[in-house]
């Protein structure tokens, strides 16, 4: 059985004294596409800034290639390999495209790496190297989106987790975000998807995850969770 990149184990998550992660237990294996979805308010986000160090777990482990990191600080998660792209993309907009992409190299050291992992963003989303030099200001919303997770690729990640690739764009950019998702998935890469157009991010998982009101309530295949019951009963109020 292939060992599990990521685990998390059973673990709980407060703000203010309140429960948001109630006992979740998420885990991904190697060049797997794994995927949360849930209703907004479910936990999800708070789910990848607890596994990067940046929310505090109260109860339960994260575990990163059978090593606990739950009480690592999140520089040193990063050095381990998980990258994060949060939902605001957080770009440097007066920046160049290539600008922005450097910044995601910062824990390499090797000008020749730095440059093959450049070439290889630039493979992969050609639509950036024809934009290398404009301002990430004057792109479009898909556009930026692309820029936000070739940052994350050029340190390398064992792992990338991406919180809400498609929130706030057009339903047309929607479809170019998840298909870069995909691209990625047929690269190898091992992603963590938190993803609110739900069957869509199912369509596309190797595992999924039904996280409601801070509990897994459902996991499977991806395929296996569109055509259960509590898909339908979740998400299309059947």
């Amino acid at each position: 059985m292939t060992q599990h990149i990521l685990e998390v184990e059973n673990i709980k998550v407060r703000y203010s004294g309140l429960p948001v992660l109630q006992g979740v237990s998420v885990s991904v294996k190697p060049g797997e596409t794994a995927c949360v979805v849930g209703a907004n308010g479910s936990g999800k986000s708070t789910l990848l800034r607890a596994i990067m160090g940046s929310q505090r777990v109260f109860e339960g482990n994260i575990k990163f290639q059978g090593t606990e990191i739950q009480k690592l600080r999140t520089e040193e998660i990063v050095r381990l390999g998980i990258i994060y792209v949060p939902e605001e993309k957080m770009l440097f907009k007066p920046l160049s495209v290539e600008e922005n992409l450097h910044l995601g190299a910062y824990v390499l050291k090797s000008k020749e790496k730095i440059q093959g992992n450049l070439d290889m963003i630039y493979a992969l989303f050609p639509r950036l190297k024809e934009r290398r030099n404009q301002a990430a200001s004057t792109l479009s919303g898909g556009e930026q989106q692309m820029v936000a997770i070739g940052r994350g690729l050029m340190s390398n990640p064992q792992i990338l987790m991406l919180d809400e690739p498609s929130l706030g764009l057009a339903p047309i950019l929607v479809d170019e975000v998840l298909d870069t998702v995909r691209r990625l998935k047929e690269e190898g890469i091992t992603i963590l998807l938190v993803e609110q157009n739900v069957r869509e991010a199912l369509d596309l998982a190797d595992r999924g995850y039904i996280l409601q009101t801070g509990r897994i309530t459902g996991e499977g295949t991806g395929q296996e969770l569109l055509a259960s019951d509590l898909f339908r009963s979740a998400f299309l109020g059947i």
